[in-house]
């Protein structure tokens, strides 16, 4: 008994000593993520304005090539959207489909592109969205479709859950 008792009154006083040096490294562990943080926060501050610019076209009628009220398309949203922030992307959907860092879905947050292959048979990137919302596996992004203009729409729907490529992240 007097061996279990000391043996526990060692493990006690070594795992202190332990805790001390955790703190010290959580400390500055903290300070790094505190830091990210501030840099995400910026960025989460620009999507949110992104993501309101967009929104401002909703139920805009397609035109291929359109950038204002009077039409718009797909890639035109994206960049007249992130041109309100002073953020210059590519035109087309193709190039902006290799701007940016490829993210995982369940990475995607507000302010991130989506991408699609809406032509039958294709795995050809032709169309691109912004998120608008992200939560619980649940995403919603604004885009310009050509036949019903600038609409939100959800990825669980299946239309869109087939057609869906890759996510890009360019804040």
């Amino acid at each position: 008994m007097k061996k279990i008792a000391l043996l526990l009154l060692l493990l006690i006083t070594f795992s202190s000593c332990k805790s001390s040096k955790r703190v010290a490294t959580t400390k500055s562990k903290i300070e790094k993520i505190d830091s990210r943080s501030r840099k995400s926060d910026l960025n989460s501050s620009k999507a949110d304005k992104v993501v309101d610019y967009a929104l401002k076209f909703d139920g805009v009628k397609y035109k291929y090539g359109g950038t204002t009220k009077k039409g718009m398309d797909c890639s035109g949203l994206i960049v007249t959207s992130f041109n309100s922030e002073n953020i210059s992307l590519p035109r087309t959907t193709g190039d902006l489909s290799i701007t940016g860092d490829w993210i995982d879905l369940k990475q995607v947050t507000k302010g991130d592109l989506l991408f699609f292959a809406t032509q039958k048979n294709s795995r050809n990137v032709n169309h691109v969205g912004i998120v608008t919302e992200a939560r619980n596996g649940n995403v919603e992004f604004i885009h310009a479709s050509t036949s019903s203009g600038v609409i939100v729409s959800n990825l669980a729907e299946k239309y869109w859950y087939f057609a869906f490529v890759q996510a890009r992240r360019v804040l």
